[in-house]
């Protein structure tokens, strides 16, 4: 795929999000390769975990589990390829806490279904879109054979965050919501804002889905 393929395929994913990543944070990304992986590694784990989880849950939603059960399998195999990234290049396994961003995400979710599940899903949409986004960004500055992964990992990364929001239509539909496209459209707009703020604002801790890193950020 050309680098005019891969700008095409990212529009649609940039017009989503409210904001670009922040070159500040592209440059401490640069300085903290190891950890970025490590996080990459944990984002990959947490993806594949969430969607199974929603398997259990909403097991009565027959096109939830056809979907979830695909991005399932593509979560743990890119979990898989990172690691073997780190073991070749002699990085060691390391525990990180986790960063702001899917914890402020999740504080939006309303309590009540059908909504609670459409905004799990919208919110994973943001979470794919970002990461999108970034994998799109630091291709082009890391070395060629992450650049190449990172590349690679774009088809998929985002088509996750279409599926999402096509599941959080099917379920509003399914559970007859009064304007079901206007609802899914509302809380697109409202965590929009939210992500957009926790992509431009300070952060102490440096992540993969972190904002603006503050000197001493890790």
């Amino acid at each position: 795929m050309s680098n005019m393929n891969y700008d095409e395929l990212m529009q649609p994913v940039i017009a989503f999000l409210g904001c670009e990543t922040p070159k500040a944070w592209l440059d401490e990304a640069l300085n903290n390769l190891p950890l970025l992986m490590q996080d990459h590694a944990n984002c990959e784990k947490k993806a594949a975990g969430t969607a199974m989880n929603l398997m259990f849950r909403y097991s009565f939603f027959t096109d939830l589990q056809v979907k979830l059960a695909q991005l399932v399998r593509e979560e743990m195999l890119h979990y898989e390829q990172v690691l073997e990234f780190m073991q070749k290049r002699g990085q060691a396994w390391q525990g990180l806490s986790a960063g702001r961003y899917a914890g402020s995400l999740r504080k939006e979710i309303r309590t009540y279904e059908p909504e609670a599940l459409i905004d799990v899903l919208v919110i994973g949409a943001f979470v794919e879109a970002r990461s999108c986004e970034r994998f799109y960004a630091l291709a082009p500055l890391v070395d060629d054979e992450l650049g190449r992964y990172y590349r690679y990992l774009l088809k998929s990364e985002s088509r996750h965050y279409e599926d999402y929001l096509a599941l959080a239509l099917d379920v509003a539909q399914t559970a007859k919501l009064k304007d079901p496209e206007e609802d899914i459209q509302q809380r697109i707009e409202l965590i929009r804002e939210v992500e957009k703020a926790l992509i431009l604002t300070p952060d102490k801790t440096f992540r993969f889905h972190s904002g603006v890193p503050l000197k001493g950020s890790a």
